[in-house]
Formats: structure tokens, sequence, C-alpha cells
């Protein structure tokens, strides 16, 4: 499954030769202190094992970009594994460049991921992400994701405490 949006954005599956483009993207997310709970940032090596835990017919890692430079991805992960009976549930993540934010691209990757749904089996996505990543809860809430869960204080981002929201889309399989 490919979208493309304004001939500009181009959202595809993402391929090993991706992985660097997405590590960089990560990392900018981990300096940020507001998007992730990693810390520490990861190298092209760190990753290679997270980037083979995506399979494109059941939890797929896409890749959107504009004119062939990746400026943004998301996942569909795996939630509570070995537990037959949450197949179903998926977790959603994302992560755009800096240098990209605010131009619609984590709202097309969000709804290219939902639209895919049907075909990989998801029913129900969750987003799990910090309570101070106030642009990420506008844009869930904007494509009707509704806050399931809030976990205060658990989050020790260097000496500042946040919580973990969890938010949630029932897809519709019809």
């Amino acid at each position: 499954m490919r979208t493309k949006m304004k001939n500009e954005l181009s959202i595809r599956v993402s391929t090993i030769t991706d992985l660097a483009s997405i590590v960089d993207i990560y990392n900018q997310a981990i300096r940020s202190k507001c998007a992730t709970g990693d810390i520490v940032e990861f190298t092209i090596e760190d990753r290679i094992e997270w980037f083979h835990t995506y399979e494109s017919n059941s939890y797929p890692l896409y890749v959107a970009e504009i004119e062939n430079v990746i400026v943004g991805y998301c996942t569909i992960s795996l939630y509570r594994q070995g537990r037959a009976a949450m197949s179903s549930v998926a977790e959603i993540s994302y992560y755009l460049d800096y240098a990209y934010h605010e131009q619609g691209i984590g709202t097309a990757l969000i709804k290219h991921a939902i639209a895919d749904c049907k075909r990989i089996g998801k029913e129900n996505l969750l987003a799990i992400l910090l309570d101070i990543n106030t642009p990420s809860i506008g844009l869930l809430e904007k494509l009707n994701f509704k806050k399931w869960g809030h976990f205060p204080d658990i989050i020790d981002l260097h000496g500042n405490k946040c919580g973990q929201l969890i938010y949630g889309l029932k897809i519709s399989t019809t």
C-alpha cells in the first residue's frame, strides 16, 4: 500500500535502506526530551534487530518521504506479546523530522496506518505517549483517538517528572 499526498508526500512500507534516516529522526525525538522515554541516542547498529521486528503484512513500519528524503515514520507494533486474545490490538508510534513539523505529515502517516489496519487485522490502536507531548495529544484527538488512560508522574526525564498517556482508537472493520 502506498499513499501520495499533494504530489509531494509519499508513504510506503520501509526498507532496511531507510534505517539511517529513521534513526536520525528518532534521535531528534530523544534530544527534544518531550517525545519519548528513551534518553540515550541510538546508532544504526543498535536498531537493526528492532527494525527486523516489523513485517509489512502484520506489523508494518511506514516511512513518509518528500522528493526521496525520509521526513517521518510510523510503526504498528505488537501489543502484549504472546497473548492471543489481544492480537487485534496494536500500538502506533510516529516520529517526524523536526524540520517538517506542522505540515500535515503526521496526520497523513496516521491516516495511512489506520486505513491499513483492516488489511493487517487490527481493530484497536493504542498510542502510548508522554503527557508533556502536547503536539501529539492534539494530533491524536484530531484523528478521533480518545484518552483511555493516564499514569501520572511515572517518567523521569533527567530529573523532570511527567506522566504517560494511553490514547486509543477503535477501527471500523466493516
